[in-house]
């Protein structure tokens, strides 16, 4: 077996069997198994609870933890590493600190490098399920260590797509927030190419900017520095917005991706002809299919008369404020990052509200009084026991109690 073979591994160690309790005691809920057998529905006294159809751990999610347990199975004399968090929840992330594996964070600059000082040779290193940007990976090959790889299919899907952009001479327009660790991997992947180029734009309102300047308005100047940060090295809007190809971060607002492309499309149409489109523009929907399930299930969910919706998942993950996004044009939505966040003994809620980059808030007396029908669902990086929990919390604000369920 080859030296590559032996420190590269992203296909699991076949240990399932041996971390499957210690998984079923950190993340299982027979409060969330007996509501989902209930037809998603839960009556506590005059509360009723519906949860969403598609709602907390997705494939991708699931496989990564899986393979970090069992990672500290497979090695458990070596020191074992993760690079940033990985997923977006605090309680996995606690619990992976608490079997030993040590966290490897930039510094405070976000744009700036991984701190591997302390790897070395022989040490195990874990990738996120977001995965690592090209030059860290490159740089942790250097240090052979072990790395397990446990980056997420659907984000592999989107770097093959700017892979393609970037070898045809398309620069690829990401739709995304270009400080994620999943779009500073997938832009990286684009510099593997000589002369590739990306632009990342976080909203319609950014995309429309880029529109206009493929269409001839707007100056130089300014939009060089309206994207600062945000696109590739030497980029010249002039040269690299004339072939453009669009793409996404996994966890966006599907329609927002869809629209943005169809915007752009439409604009790049007008500057260089219908005919010529196919010359110019190319698209392709890489939003993952869990996002789109959890984003569905919630828009039906919302259709349904509901006095307000609980949102469960890290203030940091891109999918569950998508989620709260949605909920709160339709809805009082408290988007909380663990169950801990509802005191009962003070009556209180602790939520993020919607909008970028908010202040976590704080709200007494939060749950109306009388009957009411309370909308639950959570990110893609949530355990079941933590929305379990929530829905416990909420019910003993009532008095009430789940006990028999979660027996």
């Amino acid at each position: 077996m080859s030296r590559v073979e032996q420190t590269y591994f992203r296909k699991g160690f076949g240990l399932k069997g041996a971390i499957e309790g210690a998984l079923t005691a950190d993340y299982h809920s027979r409060v969330v198994d007996a509501i989902r057998t209930a037809g998603y529905t839960l009556d506590v006294g005059d509360l009723t609870f519906r949860l969403a159809g598609e709602f907390g751990f997705c494939y991708g999610v699931d496989r990564a933890v899986e393979y970090a347990y069992e990672t500290r199975t497979k090695f458990p004399g070596k020191r074992t590493f993760l690079v940033g968090e990985i997923i977006h929840n605090p309680h996995v992330n606690h619990k992976l600190a608490a079997m030993g594996i040590e966290f490897l964070h930039r510094p405070e600059e976000r744009d700036a490098e991984f701190d591997f000082s302390s790897v070395t040779a022989g040490d195990v290193v874990i990738l996120p399920a977001f995965g690592v940007t090209v030059r860290d990976f490159e740089r942790l090959r250097a240090l052979e260590c072990v790395l397990v790889d446990t980056t997420c299919g659907s984000v592999l899907n989107v770097w093959k797509r700017v892979e393609v952009y970037a070898r045809d001479g398309f620069t690829a327009l990401i739709h995304g927030k270009n400080y994620h660790e999943e779009t500073k991997a997938t832009s990286s992947q684009v510099n593997k190419y000589p002369g590739g180029k990306y632009l990342v734009v976080r909203d319609m309102n950014e995309a429309r900017v880029v529109c206009e300047y493929i269409e001839g308005r707007g100056t130089r100047d300014e939009f060089l520095q309206q994207f600062e940060g945000k696109m590739s090295p030497s980029f010249d809007p002039d040269r690299d917005l004339q072939r453009v190809g669009v793409a996404n971060q996994t966890t966006m607002l599907s329609g927002e991706s869809l629209a943005i492309a169809g915007e752009v499309g439409k604009s790049m149409a007008r500057r260089w002809g219908a005919d010529a489109l196919g010359a110019h523009f190319r698209t392709f929907d890489t939003i993952c299919s869990a996002t789109q399930e959890r984003q569905d299930a919630v828009l039906k969910l919302i259709a349904e008369p509901l006095d307000l919706m609980v949102v469960i998942g890290g203030y940091n993950s891109s999918n569950t404020t998508h989620l709260a996004a949605i909920c709160s044009e339709k809805v009082t939505t408290y988007h909380i990052e663990d169950a801990a966040c509802i005191d009962v003994a003070r009556g209180s809620i602790r939520f993020r509200p919607v909008g970028v980059h908010t202040a976590e808030d704080r709200r007494e007396n939060w749950l109306p009084a009388g009957p009411l029908r309370i909308g639950i669902t959570a990110g893609a990086s949530t355990p079941n026991n933590k929305i379990g929990e929530t829905i416990e919390r909420i019910a003993m604000l009532r008095g009430d109690s789940l006990e028999v369920l979660a027996k």
